[in-house]
C-alpha cells in the first residue's frame, strides 16, 4: 500500500468515526427526549408529590442522554474535519511513489509563476507602453481583459516579499528533488547488530529498528527524541531517513555489537 492508499483509507476511516459518532449522537438525543415522554412540556416538579423522585429522576436521564448527543455530536463534526484534511493533503513526500514526478510538476508550476509575476511588474511598470499595450501584453500573458485593464488602471503590481516566497519554494522544491533522485538510487538493504534488525527503506524513506522485545524506557525515550515512532502494524520503531536518524542508528548499532 503506497501513502496515497494509506491517505484514503486513513480518510475513510475518520469517516466512519464520525458516522459512528452521529448514530451514537441520535440515539442519545432520542433517550432523551423518551425519558421525559411522558412528563407534560413545562410540567414543574410537584415538589413532595409520590411523582417527585420519579420526575428529577427522568430529567436527570434526559439532561444525561442529552450531554451524550452533544458530545458526540462534536465528535463527529472532529472526524468530518480530519477526513477533510486528509483528503486536502496534497504534500509531497520522498517516500511517495511518484515524488520525483510531482516535485519536477511542482518545480515547473512554480518557476512558471514566477516568471509571470517578474513579467507582470515589467510591464506595469514599462514607460514607453500605452495603457492599451499594456493590457495586450498581459492578456498575452495569460489574463482576461477585465483583469487585465483593472490591474493597469490601478498599477497594480507584484511585492518583492510574494517574489522571494515564490523563489524560496521553488529553491526548496529542487532540494527535496535532489533528496529524491539520490534515495531513488539506492538499493534498500537490512542487517543485523546483535539482536537487532535494521531496514533501511530508501524506497520508502523510512529506516526501521526492530527489537527483540521491549526496548527500555531509557532506549524507546531516545528514540522518540530522535524522531522514532512505534509502528504497532510492523512491529518496529521507525522514522524518516534523515543523517540524524542514520546517525542515531550507527550509535546503537556500535553499542549493540
Amino acid at each position: 500500500m503506497n501513502r496515497k492508499e494509506r491517505q484514503e483509507a486513513r480518510a475513510e476511516r475518520y469517516r466512519q468515526y464520525a458516522e459512528n459518532a452521529e448514530r451514537r449522537a441520535t440515539a442519545a438525543f432520542n433517550a432523551s427526549s423518551a425519558a421525559v415522554d411522558g412528563i407534560a412540556a413545562g410540567q414543574p416538579i410537584l415538589v413532595g408529590h409520590h411523582s417527585e423522585k420519579a420526575h428529577r429522576r427522568a430529567l436527570d436521564r434526559s439532561h444525561s442522554a442529552m450531554g451524550r448527543s452533544v458530545r458526540e455530536s462534536e465528535k463527529a463534526a472532529y472526524y468530518r474535519q480530519k477526513a477533510e484534511a486528509v483528503e486536502n493533503n496534497d504534500n509531497i513526500y520522498l517516500g511517495d511513489d511518484d515524488a520525483i514526478e510531482r516535485l519536477e510538476a511542482k518545480i515547473a508550476e512554480l518557476s512558471e509563476l514566477q516568471d509571470r509575476m517578474k513579467a507582470t511588474n515589467k510591464i506595469i511598470r514599462s514607460k514607453s507602453m500605452s495603457d492599451a499595450d499594456k493590457v495586450a501584453a498581459l492578456c498575452e500573458l495569460g489574463y482576461t481583459e477585465p483583469y487585465a485593464t483593472k490591474f493597469v488602471a490601478n498599477n497594480n503590481q507584484f511585492p518583492a516579499y510574494a517574489l522571494t516566497n515564490n523563489n524560496a519554494k521553488i529553491n526548496a522544491a529542487k532540494k527535496q528533488l535532489e533528496r529524491a533522485k539520490k534515495l531513488a538510487d539506492k538499493e534498500d538493504r537490512e542487517y543485523e547488530a546483535g539482536d537487532l534488525t535494521i531496514e533501511e527503506c530508501y524506497s520508502e524513506n523510512r529506516v526501521r529498528v526492530h527489537f527483540p522485545g521491549k526496548p527500555e524506557e531509557e532506549m524507546r525515550v531516545n528514540l522518540k527524541r530522535h524522531g522514532f515512532r512505534w509502528a504497532p502494524s510492523l512491529g518496529c520503531w521507525q522514522a524518516y531517513i534523515s543523517r540524524r536518524t542514520l546517525d542515531f542508528i550507527k550509535e546503537i548499532t556500535k553499542s549493540n555489537q
